[in-house]
């Protein structure tokens, strides 16, 4: 049997093929790019100037970009003043008056009388803060200000931290609350119970925080101290004038007559009693003394006697 002889053309056709290969993945990739070229650039957004309302969206950008609001300060305002007026009852309705008007209230409220017997009043007083301000500007015009200090405690830290823990403790008791639900011994109900229990006094005591932090922030405080004018106070000049020595001199004379009046009336009752013992005198016992006989007439002349020498 014969058998040609001829060789296979196999190393030629697998270097065709793998040139061929070669040049279609490199028109595949190329195409490719330019495919993800396009792509790109339809998903990416437009230009700020190529934008809808580019030319007139300031109000939009400038909302985008606002900046948030700050937080709320929480501030307790406290301040004490001491005021010296004329007359402290009156002043006293006036404090009131003003604070109540102002949407406020009188609390603790302390009267007194030194030893110079001038009346001292003390109050404490809460006003809103939105009309804290006001209402100092009255009072210290009430009359002679003598003191004031005013003093702001920033509390937004204690404030957020109070809500924040007011918020866990919530979600803790309500975590225990559907353990208990869950619960099927009575051992882990009872220690479910305890534990509940616990976690309402601390959610308790935080809510009372709350509301104390509340009330001391939205209403500020006002110590008002007033105080009556002392009655010898007065003015002194370095030259008294005429109306001054008089003013003194009436004094004087005011004075000695007011001593004389003393004296005399303190002289009084002797005077009244020795009137009355010579009155008794006259009237009682020198009539009752036995009167002296009269004494016997003198003998006439002697040439008038009758019976003379005959």
């Amino acid at each position: 049997m014969h058998t040609s002889s001829f060789p296979r053309p196999l190393p030629a056709l697998a270097a065709v093929l793998l040139a061929g290969a070669l040049a279609l993945t490199g028109c595949s990739s190329g195409g490719g790019d330019s495919g993800t070229d396009s792509a790109a650039k339809e998903a990416a957004p437009p230009a700020a100037d190529d934008r809808p309302g580019a030319a007139g969206g300031d109000a939009s950008g400038a909302r985008a970009t606002a900046p948030p609001k700050a937080a709320a300060t929480h501030i307790i305002r406290t301040a004490s003043l001491t005021v010296q007026v004329e007359d402290v009852p009156k002043a006293l309705a006036e404090a009131r008056t003003t604070v109540e008007n102002a949407g406020g209230y009188v609390g603790d409220e302390d009267t007194s009388r030194d030893e110079d017997g001038r009346e001292r009043t003390r109050l404490e007083l809460r006003v809103p803060v939105d009309t804290y301000q006001d209402v100092l500007d009255g009072l210290e015009g009430a009359g002679k200000l003598l003191h004031r200090g005013a003093k702001a405690q920033d509390v937004t830290d204690q404030v957020v931290d109070t809500e924040s823990r007011i918020k866990s403790q919530r979600a803790s008791v309500a975590r225990v609350r559907e353990l208990m639900d869950r619960a099927t011994k009575l051992s882990d109900v009872v220690a479910l119970e305890g534990e509940l229990s616990s976690r309402q006094t601390e959610l308790e005591a935080l809510l009372a925080k709350q509301a104390s932090l509340k009330e001391r922030t939205s209403l500020a405080t006002i110590t008002l101290s007033l105080s009556g004018t002392p009655a010898d106070e007065a003015a002194e000049d370095d030259d008294p004038g005429f109306t001054d020595a008089l003013a003194a001199g009436w004094d004087a004379f005011v004075t000695m007559l007011r001593w004389l009046a003393v004296a005399l009336g303190a002289a009084l009752p002797f005077a009244v009693v020795a009137a009355l013992l010579v009155l008794v005198w006259l009237r009682v016992v020198r009539p009752r003394l036995p009167r002296r006989p009269a004494p016997a007439a003198a003998p006439a002349a002697r040439g008038e006697e009758p019976g003379a020498r005959d």
